[in-house]
């Protein structure tokens, strides 16, 4: 028997489990980890083919097998061959080609100093490179390479000693006399193209697992129905437990190798905090990391975290939530390996999830996750999927165009929506509000900066300080005073604050410090408690701001 068909054998049994199943999965494997294909997609196939199993384990013979099928994976033969062909793929033994963010290609030139390199092969960014290059080197360097007729990689060889090009610049780019916002902007309207070199070590998709996650075995596919988003909110998850910082720095590892072996970036994640970690048991070996943001990078009003997925220890989706008065933005998204079983299940577990833990009541969904400006979501039918989950459109267009759609559907069952269609429906947010009174505030906050005008920060700090009754900030911590600072210009539009008690004023600062404290989410929670505090923001939501179209 072929190669090929062995291979269709194996993505035939993907969904099937038991003891019987489990077998040929096993002798199929055995046959195809000795075996070499004739053409890269396929042993692309097979390396996702093992993934899979690896997320949705039969037993621990076949879990075994299939790790030690994918540790071998960068010593196979047709893997050299097509090593090429399958660059960026993010399987073990190939390259990985991206123009990184500030953060994470810092990241990169630390962890992987001898493989991190410019791709010089993309040279649209070199004009860019050239024209900055100055701003972040030394003066006599700076005079140097201003007058230089040299091409850029030849001057930059000159520079870098013994480090590789683009360990040099992330090295140069620190040392710039300029704040990290900064630099960041800097990086990153360069826009540089990079590579990252296969070697030991090297972060993959194959071999990506965290394991301290708990593994269950599976005897039946994974739910595939529709979930009831009332009863999962009901459902609480098995356990939650803060990370210590040896396991909250390695699941901010996983998480950033998540998405670099993926050609994708998420700044909650990038600028992850190794002391901000929750590790959430769903039971049925589903776990949800949840990744608080450096104190520096926190919004000043939203608590973001981002969410790995981790199906049996294997990183299977990732998540981003913005909370704030007990609601919750979502954004969610399953890796192509891992489509097709069970995202609606998934879905309502993370907002069970953000229920039970983040105290979130209401929910919504930004219009990028559900298709504007966004390829990949017209193309997965992402609206139609948060619609089926009972999420409603809030803006007239949207809910225009969707009352077509049904009348459409109702003449005929088999008709779908076209592509402009899609666009026109994304066109605004989507909410899930389950609870009478309860409201998703999160689309509105976009708007509040363009509302009205704002005291001057420097100002508004001190009108804060007067309003709560604050004689003693100098001495905070300076995470604590930066978030007091980023929060004053709501903090003094806020109405009635005058008429609390005095230890209702205590209890909000209390609230307010937390937000810049080492565990953001006592923010959250504190915000959630404080009824004076809580109904204040509320009405300046409700008097001040729009909802943001695509914000």
């Amino acid at each position: 028997m072929s190669a090929a068909r062995r291979l269709r054998e194996l993505e035939a049994l993907r969904l099937s489990f038991g003891p019987a199943a489990a077998a040929n999965r096993r002798a199929l494997i055995d046959a195809l980890d000795g075996a070499r294909f004739a053409r890269a997609d396929l042993l692309a196939r097979y390396h996702e083919a093992l993934c899979f199993s690896a997320a949705y384990p039969d037993d621990r013979v076949l879990l075994a097998r299939v790790r030690a099928a994918l540790r071998g994976f960068p010593r196979r033969a047709d893997l050299a061959r097509f090593r090429d062909a399958l660059a960026d793929s993010g399987i073990a033994g190939t390259a990985t080609h991206y123009n990184y963010f500030w953060m994470k290609a810092r990241w990169l030139a630390v962890r992987f100093p001898r493989r991190f390199r410019i791709n010089w092969d993309a040279p649209e960014f070199e004009a860019r490179l050239r024209a900055a290059l100055p701003l972040f080197l030394p003066w006599h360097q700076a005079e140097a390479v201003k007058r230089s007729s040299l091409p850029l990689r030849r001057i930059i060889d000159r520079l870098r000693g013994g480090m590789t090009d683009a360990a040099f610049l992330a090295r140069a780019l620190e040392g710039m006399s300029a704040d990290g916002f900064a630099r960041e902007h800097l990086h990153d309207s360069i826009d540089a193209a990079f590579v990252l070199a296969p070697g030991h070590g090297f972060p993959s998709r194959t071999l990506a697992r965290h394991a301290r996650a708990p593994i269950a075995w599976r005897r039946t596919p994974p739910p595939a129905g529709r979930p009831d988003l009332v009863a999962e909110l009901a459902r609480a998850p098995r356990g939650v437990r803060r990370a210590g910082r040896v396991e909250g720095r390695a699941l901010v590892e996983r998480a950033r190798e998540a998405m670099l072996t993926r050609a994708r970036d998420l700044a909650a994640f990038s600028w992850g905090d190794e002391r901000e970690v929750l590790v959430v048991d769903d039971g049925d070996g589903l776990a949800f990391a949840l990744i608080g943001s450096l104190p520096e990078r926190r919004l000043p009003l939203p608590v973001v975290h981002g969410w790995l997925m981790l199906r049996n220890q294997v990183p299977v989706g990732y998540v981003q939530t913005d909370c704030l008065l007990a609601g919750a933005e979502v954004s969610f998204n399953v890796f192509p390996t891992f489509r097709g079983a069970e995202a609606g299940h998934l879905f309502a577990r993370v907002l069970a999830t953000a229920r039970h833990v983040l105290g979130a009541r209401a929910f919504s969904i930004e219009p990028y996750q559900l298709g504007e400006g966004n390829s990949e979501g017209i193309a997965s039918g992402a609206w139609w999927f948060y619609y089926k989950l009972g999420f409603r459109p809030t803006e007239p267009e949207p809910q225009r165009v969707l009352a077509r759609e049904l009348a459409r559907l109702r003449r005929d069952p088999a008709h779908r929506s076209s592509q402009r269609t899609l666009e026109a429906l994304a066109r605004g947010h989507m909410v899930f509000q389950p609870e009478a009174g309860r409201r998703a505030w999160l689309p509105l906050v976009p708007g509040l900066g363009l509302a009205r005008r704002w005291m001057a920060p420097a100002q508004a700090a001190v009108a804060a300080d007067r309003r709560f009754g604050v004689r003693d900030r100098a001495r905070w911590p300076a995470d604590e005073r930066l978030a007091w600072e980023r929060l004053a210009p709501f903090l003094a539009a806020l109405g009635g604050v005058e008429s609390w008690s005095a230890a209702e004023r205590r209890a909000a600062v209390t609230v307010l410090r937390a937000k810049g404290g080492p565990r953001e989410i006592d923010f959250l929670r504190g915000l959630d408690a404080h009824a004076p505090l809580h109904d204040a923001f509320v009405r300046l939501l409700r008097a001040g701001a729009r909802p943001a179209r695509g914000a």
